[in-house]
């Protein structure tokens, strides 16, 4: 009977035995399948990366006014007193009068001293000669590479390069191998003796002072588990790390490994791969490294933020102390090689925060990136996207805006206010005329209070920044006619009604002031309302319509009387469009904020050229340009020039009647810039343009174009500018107290002397003269 029992009881054992055995097979065949195919399919994801426009330095500019040793500095070069003999460093000798500067390697923009030294010869901070160091080869231009504004990425930034073993130095693969698995190459995934060893080690310190998780056990916890601890998720990270570890090479498994780890905190940037921790850290690339600076590469791992040399130099020079015994131990330096490296001193690169602040523009920019591609792609495909914008430029933006906001507030208190969401608010916008380059975006006053970007979303009237258009459409139209509209002539500038649909529009002056008889130039200069009104009541609002949207107003503008005046409401980014078109003579360029996308491996997939569009022709366009000069030298923009602004400029004041809207728009031959003034909720601010938007202007573009050299308007065929008297119209003479110079088409320039200033004065002629110029006859 007993031995029946035990017979049976070994039979089930046995059966079960078996059926154990078969499920277990089958478990460990799924679990094969499974985690092979995961390792295989693992694909890191990489954000895509938003970059600044490439930094240019040519002969004659000034590098201090254009802030160049910033730019330095936001790229991550380094000053040194010593030799320049390595990437990133950079010297500067005033006395000799000279820059050095060692560039990093870069693919894009494609330059040709990339990754040499190169030498800049100054005459006290503006450069005179570019050359290679080395060779004294002549280069006409030096590019820099382009700034980091920002990533797209979802979750936790993860900055990583990958790399293949050969690419890195074999002293930071073995140094990796002694500090955080020395049995690496002896056992199969799991090491039972590290994990005895650890056991026992920690036993007698009475806490965890060691681990026994292999490298492949890190990475199987890395790529597939939590950060749970528990018995259960070690299990399966053991079993995980078996499976691994039998199906592929120890090269497969290091590779993975370093290019897997994490290694410090850049601001919102995780370090991750021995590539991106040895540029961080070192400068370098992994193949350059010291045995000294692997050996701290390799102590980080366990702990990055504890083991930092920003935060902790002392305890990662202990660390990095550490690693080096290790390798000595093993036999991967020499006793002389480990003497030099503890002796060496713990020099890491300056931390600069490579993403840079540009909020607004990167709104922007992603609504334009999700036309094209999918939210995963940007996310996750490492994308390059480089773009027009300028980060000097942005940061004078940024400072304007701020400082003007706060200057406003300061003199006038009735426009601060409790609630940020109430606060008085201001954007700027810069744009290349060229080019149709964005070069600078500033939303608003902070984008942490709010993110609605003012430049493309806030639809403001215009108010007097409109009236270019009319007389732009005036000269136009009337060009070829008998009694053709130029600078010259006069406009009466007196109240008077417009008539239109069964009701009447009676437009006003600012403080209802008049001035009577005015030619064309002082009507635009001093931005008279009545004048220019009954300009476009000759004209006719339609051709005046079609104008502005030639010239890139988008927005519908409705066909009434009070849209000449700006009473039609738009965006600062239309205004910046329209006007860049008269510093371009009269060419609309597309408006470019994405210039080129590359894949993550360096090759094109988008290309946008500048496009460009005759929509006004280019004479034209110079006699309005030539106009809005006179509003910045003697007209509503002449404060400009009292704070310091002295370049050839144009620009228009803009003012809405009920004074919520406070505009400046102007420009240079190469920079033209934007400024609204107002609140939100379209409370009146009781300020007009030039009190508001003008000295945020101004401030941004003597700074912008500061370093250099002035451009002046050149007219181009078909103008011809010649000195008049701006009283008769008529060419200046020698007796002329105030002449000006005018331009006119050719052709239609005045041909004889002022009558009101002859070049031998007679009584009897003065009195013709006078009489000629204002249609009375004087009684004997």
């Amino acid at each position: 009977m007993l031995r029946r029992l035990v017979f049976g009881v070994l039979l089930v054992l046995a059966a079960a035995t078996a059926v154990g055995g078969v499920v277990l097979v089958g478990f460990i065949r799924h679990a094969d399948r499974i985690v092979s195919e995961r390792f295989r399919a693992h694909r890191w994801s990489f954000p895509s990366k938003i970059y600044a426009d490439s930094g240019l330095v040519y002969p004659g500019m000034d590098l201090q006014a254009a802030g160049f040793i910033d730019r330095l500095r936001a790229l991550g070069y380094q000053p040194t007193s010593g030799a320049v003999d390595r990437r990133g460093d950079y010297q500067l000798d005033e006395h000799a009068g000279r820059l050095d500067i060692y560039l990093h390697t870069f693919t894009y923009p494609a330059f040709e001293a990339a990754g040499r030294p190169v030498r800049l010869q100054l005459s006290g901070h503006t450069v005179t000669h570019i050359e290679e160091r080395d060779t004294h080869k002549e280069l006409f231009t030096l590019e820099l590479e382009p700034e980091l504004i920002s990533g797209l990425y979802q979750g936790v930034w993860e900055e990583r390069h990958l790399v293949t073993l050969p690419e890195v130095s074999p002293l930071l693969l073995r140094a990796i191998v002694d500090v955080e698995d020395q049995r690496f190459y002896e056992h199969r995934g799991i090491d039972f003796f590290g994990v005895a060893r650890a056991l026992l080690t920690n036993l007698r310190s009475g806490r965890v002072v060691q681990g026994g998780s292999t490298l492949t056990q890190q990475l199987m916890k890395n790529f597939f588990l939590s950060e749970e601890r528990s018995f259960r998720r070690k299990l399966r990270e053991a079993m995980m790390a078996l499976i691994v570890d039998w199906r592929f090479s120890k090269a497969e498994i290091l590779e993975n490994y370093i290019n897997e780890i994490y290694l410090g905190q850049r601001g919102a940037q995780g370090i991750f791969g021995v590539w991106e921790a040895s540029r961080f850290y070192f400068a370098k690339e992994p193949q350059e490294l010291s045995a000294a600076e692997a050996a701290m590469l390799a102590g980080l791992i366990k702990a990055p933020n504890s083991y930092s040399p920003f935060r902790n130099p002392e305890r990662a020079k202990a660390r990095r102390d550490y690693a080096l015994s290790l390798m000595l131990k093993q036999g991967d330096i020499t006793p002389e090689q480990y003497a030099a490296a503890v002796q060496e001193a713990l020099r890491v690169t300056p931390v600069v925060n490579q993403a840079k602040d540009a909020p607004y523009f990167v709104d922007f920019l992603r609504q334009e990136l999700a036309q094209t591609y999918p939210p995963e792609v940007l996310t996750t495909e490492g994308l390059r996207i480089y773009t027009a914008l300028d980060m000097h430029l942005q940061k004078l933006a940024e400072q304007a805006v701020q400082d003007g906001l706060a200057d406003l507030e300061k003199r006038y208190p009735r426009l601060r206010a409790e609630q940020p969401t109430d606060q008085l608010e201001a954007c700027l916008i810069a744009i290349q005329p060229q080019t149709g380059a964005i070069k600078a975006m500033m939303g608003g006053r902070g984008y942490r209070s709010t993110q609605f970007n003012r430049c493309t979303q806030a639809m403001r009237q215009p108010g007097s920044v409109f009236k270019p258009f009319t007389y732009l459409t005036a000269f136009e139209e009337s060009r070829y006619s008998d009694h053709p509209i130029l600078p010259p002539p006069r406009l009466d500038d007196e109240p008077f009604d417009w008539a239109f649909d069964n009701q009447v529009w009676s437009p006003a002056n600012y403080k209802d002031r008049y001035m009577g008889v005015v030619t064309v130039r002082q009507a635009l200069e001093h931005s008279l309302n009545a004048a220019t009104a009954r300009l476009a009541h000759d004209v006719g609002i339609g051709p005046i319509i079609e104008t502005a949207h030639r010239m890139g107003i988008s927005t519908p503008l409705p066909p009434y009387p009070s849209v000449v005046l700006g009473a039609a409401e738009v965006t600062p980014f239309e205004v910046a469009q329209a006007f860049a078109v008269l510093a371009n003579g009269g060419l609309r360029a597309t408006p470019l904020s994405i210039e080129k996308v590359l894949d993550r491996g360096g090759q094109p997939i988008e290309r946008n050229p500048v496009q460009l569009e005759q929509v006004i022709p280019p004479e034209t366009a110079y006699l309005v340009t030539h106009l809005m000069e006179g509003v910045i030298d003697h007209g509503t923009g002449q404060g400009a020039r009292r704070k310091g602004f002295t370049r050839p400029a144009a620009g228009k004041t803009g003012t809405t009647n009920d004074y919520r809207d406070a505009w400046f728009v102007g420009f240079t031959p190469d920079l033209l810039a934007v400024v609204w003034v107002g609140f939100d909720q379209k409370r009146a601010i009781n300020l007009a343009g030039g009190d508001a938007a003008l000295p945020i202007w101004t401030e941004f573009m003597k700074h912008a174009t500061a370093g250099l050299p002035p451009t002046p308007f050149v007219a181009p065929p078909g103008v011809t500018l010649v000195r008049i008297d701006p009283i008769s119209g008529q060419l200046a003479t020698s007796e002329c107290p105030d002449p000006i110079l005018e331009a006119f088409y050719s052709g239609q320039e005045p041909t004889a002397p002022c009558p009101l200033h002859p070049a031998h004065l007679q009584l009897h002629d003065v009195v013709d003269g006078l009489e000629r110029a204002i249609g009375i006859r004087v009684p004997n």
